[in-house]
């Protein structure tokens, strides 16, 4: 197995591809849209990054895999399927929860299902599904948002938002859906029973005091040593902190553009009569 990651620096975003040594198959993990938000201008420069590897690598695309529905970058999963098709993009089955949630609030239009039809397939907690040789495992790990999903395969965990670099803590829960005790027990329970030498591959990194980037780590060294939750870290202590820190955060910034495609498969708005493409901000007066 291969693993190959992409490092999208304005939003501190890790992308990668999982692919087969013997077979030509590969699967996407939370793939970047470029968006520059005080221009609108859209970029497929982290996409592009992704395919010219699929090509260089003769590989082709399976599957498209979103640990959740981002609130701080947009996906890029409709233009891998551009160039892709058949490739079926797959998330944690929890997302209908995540859509009902925001479909009002974002003023989706009245045809909006928030049932999750908008994606290829969705994945149920402790699902097995394979390829040609890869062969995952999915973990559900609510919290953060509750459809959230940290991917295992041969050793690897790719985690999300649920947890970043040991300097790094762990995700927020203040978005709608959030708990910070449901977290406490994805990572607590769940995440910290696999085994000590599973490698945890991040979402993100913000690269604290300026370090460089790291994006993998052992479960024996989070456990020891993640700032925010420790293995001998009680759940009143991490659940105090947790909502004391929540509470001092701003709104990440591509907030509202990110969950209005995201929570779509990645599709834009429907365009006007002009071919423009809107996406709305809700106000909200001091």
């Amino acid at each position: 197995m291969q693993i190959k990651e992409f490092f999208d620096p304005a939003t501190s975003t890790l992308s990668y591809v999982v692919s087969g040594s013997a077979s030509a198959e590969a699967v996407v993990i939370d793939p970047v849209w470029n968006l520059d938000l005080a221009s609108g201008q859209l970029s497929q420069a982290s996409v592009n990054k992704i395919l010219e590897y699929l090509e260089e690598e003769n590989l082709e695309l399976k599957m498209i895999l979103e640990t959740h529905a981002h609130a701080d970058h947009l996906t890029g999963a409709q233009l891998l399927k551009k160039k892709y098709p058949k490739a079926v993009l797959a998330i944690g089955d929890r997302i209908a929860e995540v859509q009902g949630l925001f479909r009002d609030h974002l003023n989706f239009p009245s045809e909006f299902r928030a049932d999750g039809s908008q994606f290829d397939r969705l994945l149920k907690d402790g699902e097995d599904f394979s390829l040609e040789e890869l062969h995952f495992q999915v973990m559900h790990t609510p919290g953060h948002t509750p459809a959230c999903c940290v991917y295992l395969i041969g050793g690897y965990a790719f985690v999300g938002d649920l947890i970043f670099m040991p300097d790094g803590g762990t995700g927020r829960c203040d978005f709608p859906g959030g708990s910070a005790k449901q977290l406490y027990h994805s990572i607590h329970e769940k995440l910290y029973s696999l085994p000590d030498a599973t490698q945890l591959m991040m979402c993100h990194d913000y690269q604290p005091d300026g370090r460089d980037l790291k994006f993998q780590v052992s479960l024996r060294d989070q456990k020891e040593g993640n700032i925010h939750l420790k293995a001998s870290t009680t759940e009143q202590e991490f659940v105090e902190f947790r909502e004391d820190r929540d509470r001092s955060l701003s709104a990440p910034r591509l907030l509202y553009p990110s969950l209005q495609v995201n929570l779509t498969g990645g599709r834009l708005p429907e365009a006007d009569s002009k071919g423009r493409r809107f996406l709305s901000i809700p106000l909200h007066e001091a």
